[in-house]
């Protein structure tokens, strides 16, 4: 049976990653379809929603939530959440996504029929609304880049969250910079996922909306490259954090 101080964290990693993905899928929806107001603005404000979204998903749910299956697995390395919750976290996180995912789409249903058949639009611009793929695809390359994207970012966040303390502020600003300092500067090549959920969340619910003209949805390179290497990038960085840095 499930506690109720473990529902009530369920209920806050589910929110929390909806709201991140109702920002991330919201902006791309913006930037790719035909009659939103800033079609066409680009990475960098896509990057930079992105970053914002997630301060103030930490600004509402505070400084405690995950947000992200690889985060999941570091805090459990490091004994801030214990391996009990791994499983019902990361179920919490994907379902959140996805949901956020869903909620995305409904906001933004009149410019996808709008968009249908656009050639400016392609069926692949859609379909990279909602999850990450290459330009190139070679899967040995992203998997190392996402994988050391996300070693990255789980340090900066876990070094950061050991030293802000209680200052959910300060931790949710410095994890939106982090966020923009790493999507700016390794996120080109795969789009920098870093999170299962923020990925393969998007990724259903793209499978299964009612959206016309779908391409392949790129499964294998989504399980592979943004499903196994933030683990282990969030793993690595676990035992950077503490073993190295001595912090937790």
């Amino acid at each position: 049976m499930i506690s109720i101080d473990l529902l009530y964290h369920m209920l806050a990693e589910f929110g929390s990653t909806a709201l991140m993905i109702v920002f991330g899928v919201g902006v791309h929806c913006d930037t790719v379809l035909k009659g939103t107001k800033y079609q066409g603005s680009g990475h960098m404000f896509a990057i930079t929603t992105w970053s914002f979204g997630i301060s103030v998903a930490l600004f509402i749910f505070g400084g405690a939530v995950c947000m992200n299956p690889a985060m999941v697995l570091a805090q459990c390395m490091i004994g801030l959440v214990s391996w009990s919750s791994f499983v019902p976290y990361v179920v919490a996180d994907m379902l959140g996504a996805f949901f956020g995912a869903v909620v995305a789409w409904l906001m933004y249903a009149d410019d996808f029929r709008a968009s249908e058949g656009d050639p400016e639009v392609s069926a692949v611009a859609k379909r990279n609304i909602f999850s990450t793929n290459p330009i190139v695809q070679n899967l040995p390359r992203d998997f190392f880049c996402e994988a050391t994207c996300t070693f990255v970012f789980i340090s900066a966040i876990l070094a950061t969250a050991s030293r802000a303390g209680d200052n959910v502020l300060l931790l949710a600003i410095s994890v939106g910079i982090i966020v923009w300092a790493v999507g700016m500067g390794m996120g080109g090549i795969t789009g920098f996922a870093m999170n299962q959920a923020r990925d393969l969340g998007p990724r259903l619910a793209y499978q299964l909306l009612p959206i016309k003209g779908k391409c392949d949805n790129n499964w294998r390179y989504g399980l592979i490259v943004p499903g196994i290497a933030p683990f282990v990038g969030a793993a690595l960085a676990a035992l950077f954090v503490h073993g190295f840095l001595g912090m937790f």
